[in-house]
């Protein structure tokens, strides 16, 4: 009869555990590097280019942070771009729980671009805050070059999937049942918040979270067999 408290605690602290791991299973962002094969449309004709894209989420209040980075430069210029004379934006396309477009900015060239050179694309943001809950994808969009005043567009023609699947959460508990347009606005504000997770496996998120369920239902079954037992034994 004496091992009965103990036993009970030890099944109470695997429910507990268990529910930790419940509550951890699901993953909330995943992102992927993924390939853009961009057709530029510019004032010397057509070019085309491939880029990978990554785009990372961070929470900021009671929106998300969104930068879009370029891994290789996309189109060129046949004359040299002084600093400050390029200046890029470009939309991301919103999926799944939301949908619409979000403006990305940034800042003009730091330092000069050669003539016939691979334009190189600084980071781009700009604040996404949800209006529906759920999941959210973030899809590369059109990117846009001014340069010497002249525009450049540059749009994805391989159907690119998401680079960044967010799950959210609408400030006013809105509903996810249907799409909707996301409040944005591009810019380059200060971060607030911590880094969301940018990548992992999601199959091992669901495993654990499986598991973790198994465990609680076990320690609960445990903890009234053990009851029973106990009133039992007392009769």
């Amino acid at each position: 009869m004496s091992s009965y408290p103990k036993r009970t605690a030890v099944l109470a602290s695997a429910a507990a555990l268990a529910g930790s791991a419940v509550l951890l299973a699901a993953p909330a962002a995943h992102a992927t590097v993924v390939n853009v094969n961009y057709q530029c449309k510019t004032p010397i004709g057509d070019k085309s280019a491939v880029s990978p894209i990554d785009i990372k989420g961070v929470k900021s209040g009671s929106g998300y942070k969104i930068t879009m980075s370029w891994q290789k430069g996309v189109s060129s210029s046949p004359v040299e771009l002084g600093k400050g004379a390029m200046n890029p934006s470009a939309t991301i396309r919103l999926g799944g729980a939301d949908s619409g477009t979000l403006s990305v900015t940034g800042a003009a060239n730091q330092a000069a671009i050669p003539a016939n050179t691979p334009i190189k694309i600084n980071d781009l943001s700009g604040t996404y805050t949800p209006e529906k809950s759920g999941k959210v994808t973030f899809t590369a969009g059109t990117l846009t070059i001014k340069a010497l005043g002249t525009t450049t567009t540059c749009n994805p023609t391989n159907n690119p999937g998401p680079s960044l699947t967010l799950d959210v959460t609408a400030a006013g508990g809105g509903s996810s049942s249907s799409g909707g347009s996301g409040s944005s606005s591009g810019g380059t504000g200060t971060d607030s918040g911590g880094t969301l997770p940018k990548t992992g496996p999601e199959d091992s998120f669901v495993a654990l979270g499986t598991l973790g369920g198994t465990v609680l239902l076990a320690g609960a079954a445990g903890t009234l067999w053990l009851t029973r037992r106990n009133q039992t034994a007392r009769r």
